[in-house]
């Protein structure tokens, strides 16, 4: 089997509570963010041995997102987005990497202002 082509992981609506904004009710309140991760990363070795050793622990990836995004404070989307991208792109496997983050109700008659971020490597 020709696994040459790259694995895709998708963490899908990590829904997680931060300190995010400027205004002071956001500042002194967390607010609900909804993490989507899309990473792309070569598997063959993982695929063809099945040892955890080879894979990408895409369990890992989301804890270390959990930390940060609970036990940190950020004034705007771009630094929670561009923090949460880092960890997503960390390992040396991965080739490319993409994040969004909506916070819901951001804006009055909108579901969410959401902001997305990505890196090729």
């Amino acid at each position: 089997m020709d696994l040459n082509n790259p694995a895709i992981i998708k963490i899908k609506n990590l829904r997680l509570r931060t300190y995010i904004g400027i205004k002071e009710d956001e500042i002194n309140n967390k607010q609900d963010v909804i993490i989507n991760a899309l990473i792309k990363y070569s598997a063959a070795n993982a695929a063809n041995t099945d040892n955890m050793n080879n894979a990408l622990n895409y369990r890992t990836i989301t804890k270390k997102i959990i930390a940060l995004v609970e036990n940190q404070r950020f004034s705007l989307l771009e630094k929670l987005t561009a923090d949460v991208l880092a960890i997503a792109a960390e390992h040396a496997s991965v080739h490319y990497a993409e994040v969004e983050i909506d916070k819901p109700h951001a804006l009055r008659f909108a579901d969410s202002v959401s902001l997305t971020l990505s890196v090729n490597k």
